[in-house]
């Protein structure tokens, strides 16, 4: 490996770096290291947990999965793809970022070029990552090895938006350098666009998913109004966007490994910088408490119903934090169950998507089979996640209740009309 002109590693072999790897392997020769060995041996079995690529087509001969750092010596490039998740009181968890720095720095040689693409703020990959590296190699940034910042887009089950269609953003630290990165992408993305420096690139991508979460804020605060008013969000938002410059985004819980974590990571940068981010953290605040309004909203249709809390019993529908895929990371349907949990209320949870040994390792929860639901049973049904496989007709869910005539149904995602619940005589709720 180390012997081969522009050699590769990639340092994460998670939902990023995975897909990267497949991506260059189509056009050279490149290693995929992790610290997760039940990953690498996972994946060198062709088995990818997180169901992003189909197994046989991850291995090839261009491919080595290995968690031997040994294997990274001396190669050209090291691209990064760590997470970059934050800890309590929505601090910035650096650690596994300092973590492959400092991997880097006992691997690299001179001429080395590393390029980050972990999400970060402003000014991390140069004031926290180079140092570590430096310190770690005893080689001196700018004379014996270059840096560049690559935002990461990757989009878990969006089959439009890939590596080959997006627009890749790459800043460096010199002209050379970006040149340099600009060529290596260009083997897997059609669109490069350069920048002047490296906080720009990294600015661009906090800036990215801080917009998507304000104005989901935005629509989730108009839902909250609007079914206080006992109109239709959806419809209100439909007719809305008719107009040429609106711009349409759905209400509903912002988890995941982005959009709900990367405005912590501006927002720690401005309150160093001695400046409160007002909107910002307004729009965290606000989508961060769509969990426990959900759950509000359910016990009012209970209270409707002259059920008792105690007694009732609701089957939820998803955990995972988007439609369609396994991604449980950040979920924000854990804040749902939570909230029936501290009222000691029965909850049964369905997702067929997600790995059940994984949801029980982070979140101590069991997941049922969804085709093992009961009938009869529940007096609650929450839609959850859009999951395909959940979207029945609705009256495919009348037989799972236990009172036919008290059918309390919460379509968190707005899948259903208001027309056809009512038609199927469901006491409803919709974002």
């Amino acid at each position: 490996m180390n012997k081969k002109k522009n050699s590769i590693a990639i340092i994460g072999a998670g939902y990023v770096g995975l897909d990267l790897a497949v991506a260059f392997s189509k056009k050279c020769s490149l290693l995929c290291y992790d610290v997760d060995k039940k990953r690498i041996q996972k994946l060198n079995k062709s088995i990818d947990l997180n169901k992003q690529h189909d197994g046989k087509k991850i291995l090839n001969k261009n491919l080595t999965f290995s968690f031997d750092k040994e294997k990274l010596k001396d190669l050209d490039f090291y691209i990064v793809t760590v997470p970059t998740p934050i800890k309590r009181l929505n601090i910035p968890d650096l650690q596994m970022l300092k973590n492959a720095s400092k991997v880097i720095g006992r691997s690299i040689k001179k001429n080395s070029t590393i390029i980050f693409e972990s999400t970060t703020f402003p000014g991390c990959t140069e004031e926290v990552c180079i140092p570590i590296i430096e310190k770690s190699s005893n080689l001196k940034y700018l004379k014996d090895f270059n840096i560049a910042y690559s935002p990461e887009r990757v989009n878990p089950g969006d089959k439009i938006n890939t590596l080959n269609t997006i627009t890749k953003i790459v800043g460096a630290n010199d002209q050379a350098t970006l040149l340099k990165v600009k060529k290596l992408y260009r083997k897997i993305c059609k669109k490069i666009y350069t920048v002047s420096s490296i906080k720009v690139a990294e600015s661009a991508k906090a800036i990215e998913n801080i917009q998507r979460d304000v104005n989901i804020a935005l629509v989730n605060e108009l839902g909250v109004l609007f079914n206080k008013l006992k109109i239709p969000t959806n419809e209100v938002l439909k007719a809305a966007s008719t107009k040429w410059n609106f711009h349409y985004y759905k209400p509903g819980l912002v988890g995941g490994h982005c959009i709900s974590v990367d405005p912590y990571y501006l927002a720690f940068l401005a309150k160093k910088k001695n400046y409160y981010p007002k909107l910002i953290l307004s729009g965290r605040k606000l989508n961060e408490s769509m969990g426990g309004y959900i759950g509000k909203q359910t016990l009012k249709l209970v209270t409707e119903e002259n059920l008792k809390f105690r007694n009732i019993r609701i089957a939820l529908l998803g955990f995972a934090f988007k439609d369609n895929i396994p991604d449980i990371r950040n979920t924000k349907i854990i804040q749902i169950i939570n909230y029936f949990k501290k009222l000691k209320i029965n909850v049964d949870i369905f997702d067929p998507i997600v790995v059940k040994s994984e949801v029980r390792k982070l979140y101590k929860i069991n997941i049922k089979d969804f085709n093992k639901i009961e009938t009869n049973k529940y007096d609650v049904i929450v839609l959850a996640v859009s999951h395909d496989v959940f979207l029945k007709k609705i009256n495919y869910y009348s037989k799972f209740y236990k009172d036919k005539n008290k059918k309390i149904f919460i379509d968190v995602k707005n899948n259903y009309s208001s027309t056809k619940l009512k038609k199927e005589n469901f006491n409803f709720f919709q974002m």
